[in-house]
């Protein structure tokens, strides 16, 4: 997992091959324009899902994992927390992975919670679970689904 500031992007974009036009979407885009929904960059390689949610609380936020893809979750308005903890340590899960939607929840509590302030972003990788959306408020979000293997 990588927690840092938009305006620090540039050092992740060596990552991985698509992760440069992640932060280029972000620069040249008008993000707080976009209603919620999903938005093509790279076909299915690379795909944004603007989100205007309501917050939950800790007990109710589920830790998540994907297989296929890598998350950048930027946070655009709002005071959003997120779990994480390593998906080897997850052992209590709901159900199987459901391959359709690349997700897989589990019962197990988040090892720690951080801050994520607007103007910064959260990268998850497959082997880092997740629970994100913990605010008292309503949340305005841009999750960047980056596949980890790309087809081009």
């Amino acid at each position: 997992m990588i927690l840092s500031a938009l305006s620090q992007s540039s050092r992740y974009a060596a990552l991985h091959p698509l992760f440069q036009r992640a932060f280029d979407y972000i620069r040249d885009t008008d993000l707080y324009a976009l209603a919620p929904g999903r938005y093509p960059i790279v076909g299915e390689d690379l795909f944004a899902i603007v989100e205007l949610v309501p917050g939950k609380t800790k007990e109710v936020a589920r830790l998540e994992a994907h297989r296929k893809y890598i998350d950048i979750q930027l946070v655009l308005e709002g005071d959003e927390q997120m779990g994480w903890k390593p998906l080897a340590d997850c052992f209590n899960p709901v159900s199987e992975h459901s391959e359709d939607r690349d997700i897989r929840f589990f019962h197990d509590a988040p090892a720690s919670w951080v801050a994520v302030p607007p103007d910064h972003f959260c990268i998850f990788f497959p082997e880092d679970a997740h629970a994100p959306l913990v605010s008292s408020g309503m949340v305005r979000k841009v999750i960047f689904k980056v596949a980890v293997s790309p087809c081009a």
